[in-house]
């Protein structure tokens, strides 16, 4: 107690020993220029509240980051010792100087310590504010912005500042200068045949994929859970449902997982699912509806083929709130569209987290400030350090728009240059996280919407030195100069089937493709991959990068053909060794289980 209590007088004594808030001149923190697709409507009404995500700095993250690799790569004695949620919240806590000056500063705008809300590491401050308080804290003007395409709408500004001697104390505030509109990775449904559910095949003639596996011939035309288990030799693996392994998959925009349409698939493709069911965790308010018809095809394709795949294995689907268009009016009175930050601040704060977790959304990279986006990314890297394996969809415009034509393309900067570059995607460019492209057909090749690239915002990370300097060692030099980072952390790591996957939406049996696809069907064969490894007394894989990239190099199919055009251009090319269109290429699970279970 005695500890606690002078720990108290040294923390009171450090925010009366610096100068009041209103004694320091406010500098500009950050600013972006006006983003292109968006336009100013309207004033922000003063009355319209915002939820502001405080980010304090993590003066210990290099020492997170550094345990998060030791305990990944299966060359270390660390391998597999992954963190606990205590280990890793001390390694991110901000410094008490930091906490002191920020609180006092929000009591200074009449913000009490009851209406704060601290992350678990106290790294986050939220709070809830009309807009005339926000404009008078951050030293800005917030206006409706509405999106000249989708009509979506958002409260945001481009600039925004603090007290000179606040700036070292927080790393960013949200929403302000984030203008992503967090889309999902996924191509246009084609109905079917509603008598037969199905495309007839022509031919007969069996197929055999990289791994030396027959494949139904179907599957060139209907994916099916049968079609990726046999593609990616997994006909042999039956999980368990009592060894404690786990799988998630994240669901944002209102988009409602529905039980009825499950159990409807489950019955054509895994009958011995049939009756079983997964968790709904609410996130910040979400909802999961499940009147048929606001069934969603995103929701619906992820829990279907995650599910399908991994059955037995325990299942969650985390529905987070918001969704656009948002309209602000009396009907709509706060503005929480950062919904990274919030899933991960739930996440982060539960004990028990799923051991994979998918997700297949995201935005350009260059509409989510760089702050925001490393911070979001932090967050990623404590789910690794826990054990956690991470996989997002690399997106479906290839290099940028998927345009070739460069008349029409649209990839064009938002730092006021206005010029023509490749557009990467966030969170697939960060480099804690599994980025996940597409094939299609059997035998595979990439299929033409894959996102890849480079990021502009984190650099190569070295488990990726060797990979990405063999591709870069027949990439004819020039080509595409100045249109890409060349040293940015290069994404997708690995690819899966993405287009053709037959489901049932709303009642209706249809087809849905996507990286949208791809990434629920990775991470569940990487559920199989811990379910091999708990089952011999192992831990989970945690983040895979390192291990990909290293010694289960071997379990991969490589992908030499196709390519994914993009900004004007052709794009990438898939081609021996790893490409920035299928990464390693495609799992051969039989394989991957050998070496994941001999670590």
């Amino acid at each position: 107690m005695r500890s606690l209590l002078s720990c108290l007088a040294i923390l009171t004594f450090s925010v009366l020993a610096f100068p009041s808030p209103r004694e320091s001149h406010s500098q500009i923190k950050e600013r972006v220029f006006p983003p292109r697709d968006w336009e100013i409507h309207s004033v922000a009404p003063s009355s319209h509240r915002i939820e502001l995500k405080i980010g304090l700095p993590q003066p210990n993250f290099n020492i997170l980051e550094k345990h998060l690799y030791e305990v990944s790569d299966p060359s270390h004695s660390r391998y597999g010792q992954h963190l606990s949620k205590e280990e890793v919240e001390a390694l991110v806590a901000p410094h008490p100087e930091s906490l002191a000056l920020v609180t006092e500063w929000l009591v200074s705008h009449g913000i009490g310590e009851q209406d704060m809300t601290r992350s678990p590491a106290q790294d986050w401050i939220t709070i809830t504010v009309p807009v005339r308080v926000a404009e008078k804290m951050l030293d800005t003007t917030y206006h409706v912005w509405k999106h000249t395409s989708s009509g979506e709408s958002i409260v945001r500004t481009t600039s925004y500042s603090l007290p000179i001697y606040l700036h070292k104390h927080v790393d960013v505030i949200q929403p302000t200068t984030t203008f992503a509109r967090l889309k999902s990775f996924k191509s246009t449904i084609h109905r079917l045949d509603m008598e037969t559910g199905q495309i007839v095949e022509q031919s007969n003639t069996p197929i055999i994929s990289a791994s030396g596996i027959s494949v139904d011939p179907s599957c060139n035309t209907t994916v099916t859970v049968t079609c990726l288990k046999q593609l990616y030799n997994a006909t042999d693996i039956t999980p368990s449902a009592s060894i404690n392994n786990s799988f998630g998959i994240t669901g944002y925009l209102d988009q409602f997982a529905n039980f009825q349409d499950l159990q409807s698939f489950f019955a054509a493709q895994v009958p011995e699912a049939v009756n079983s069911s997964f968790t709904v965790l609410s996130v910040a308010g979400g909802q999961n509806n499940q009147t048929l018809s606001e069934a969603g095809d995103e929701a619906d394709l992820d829990i279907e083929f995650g599910f399908g795949i991994t059955f037995p294995i325990n299942g969650t689907f985390f529905t987070t709130a918001g969704s656009p268009p948002f309209i602000p009016d009396l009907n709509t009175p706060t503005d929480t569209n950062e919904p990274y930050i919030t899933w991960l601040e739930f996440i982060l704060a539960q004990a028990e987290i799923p051991l994979v977790i998918t997700t297949s959304y995201g935005d350009d990279e260059q509409t989510v400030p760089e702050s925001f986006a490393k911070r979001a990314c932090a967050g990623f890297a404590q789910l690794g350090a826990r054990g956690v394996s991470l996989t997002f969809s690399s997106g479906d415009g290839g290099v940028g728009d998927g345009d070739p034509d460069p008349a029409t393309q649209t990839c064009i900067t938002n730092d006021g240059t206005n010029k023509t570059e490749f557009l990467p995607l966030f969170p697939a460019s960060c480099p804690y996280v599994t980025a996940v492209g597409g094939t299609i057909h059997v035998p595979e090749v990439a299929v033409d919407f894959s996102g890849g690239g480079f990021s502009n915002y984190f650099p190569r990370p070295s488990y990726q030195d060797a990979a990405v300097a063999a591709f870069f060692e027949n990439f004819p030099n020039g080509t595409y100069a100045g249109l890409f980072n060349p040293d940015g952390r290069a994404f997708p790591d690995v690819a899966a089937q993405a287009d053709n996957f037959q489901v049932i939406i709303g009642g209706q049996t249809g087809l849905i493709g996507g990286t949208s696809a791809a990434s629920p069907t990775f991470a569940g064969f990487v559920a199989l991959l811990n379910d091999a490894r708990l089952k011999a007394g192992l831990p989970s894989l945690g983040f895979l990068n390192p291990l990909f990239y290293s010694t289960a190099i071997s379990g991969f199919n490589d992908i030499t053909t196709g390519n994914a055009p993009g900004c004007g251009t052709e794009g990438f090319n898939a081609t021996v060794g790893w490409d920035p269109v299928t990464g390693l290429g495609t799992p051969d699970v039989g394989k991957l289980v050998a070496l994941v279970t001999s670590t």
